[in-house]
């Protein structure tokens, strides 16, 4: 379990067909074999450690769910350790099971802020709520608004100075994981009611789930 609060950057050095090893920094050496870390939102499994440089496995599924088989050497990507008991939940509770990945449709300056507005994979548009939760990149964001497929999100300076969202530009693939209370809502009301072509922010309030 991860919190989307991102705690180091780190640069990848090689990506395979099964194994990614990334320059770490600092926080290679607090790693463990065996341990999982988020990077850029995927929950991975840490299998060789030589500081700085820490070496993943990488399963088929999570190549074709995102955006890790598309990365090279010296690309950026945000890394979090896995919460821990007693730990500040700082963001929300993030799986690190990505969902899929959402386009980078726009990014534009907003006074101190960016505006990023993305196009969600079909299917994952039920789970978004305006004030909800969503994770993008590994980091735990505010949606600002939802239409259809397409969700805003504002990101704060400090947010987009330290991680990798500043190096997205547009047209970019970022990976997306959904609320996890949201994604639980969803699949209670579908089954209790047998479709969630209803499910949106009025049903939700009337429900007493927002």
């Amino acid at each position: 379990m991860f919190t989307g609060l991102i705690q180091q950057l780190g640069v990848v050095i090689r990506q395979g067909s099964s194994t990614l090893t990334i320059d770490a920094g600092s926080l290679a050496s607090s790693c463990r074999l065996g341990e999982s870390v988020a990077v850029s939102g995927v929950c991975l499994t840490v299998v060789d450690i030589s500081p700085p440089r820490v070496a993943m496995d990488l399963l088929k599924e999570t190549l074709e769910r995102t955006n890790l088989g598309l990365l090279k050497p010296g690309d950026i990507v945000n890394l979090e350790p896995a919460l821990k008991v007693g730990g500040e939940l700082g963001g929300h509770f993030v799986t690190g099971h990505v969902d899929g990945e959402g386009k980078l449709i726009s990014r534009r300056k907003s006074g101190r802020d960016w505006i990023f507005r993305l196009e969600l994979p079909s299917g994952l548009e039920k789970y978004m709520v305006e004030k909800g939760s969503i994770t993008i990149e590994g980091v735990s964001l505010t949606i600002a608004e939802v239409a259809g497929k397409i969700v805003s999100v504002h990101i704060i300076p400090h947010t987009f100075s330290n991680t990798n969202l500043k190096e997205k530009q547009e047209g970019s693939l970022l990976n997306i994981e959904a609320d996890l209370l949201g994604k639980y809502v969803v699949n209670f009301l579908e089954k209790r009611d047998g479709s969630s072509s209803l499910i949106d922010r009025s049903f939700l309030e009337e429900r007493g789930f927002i």
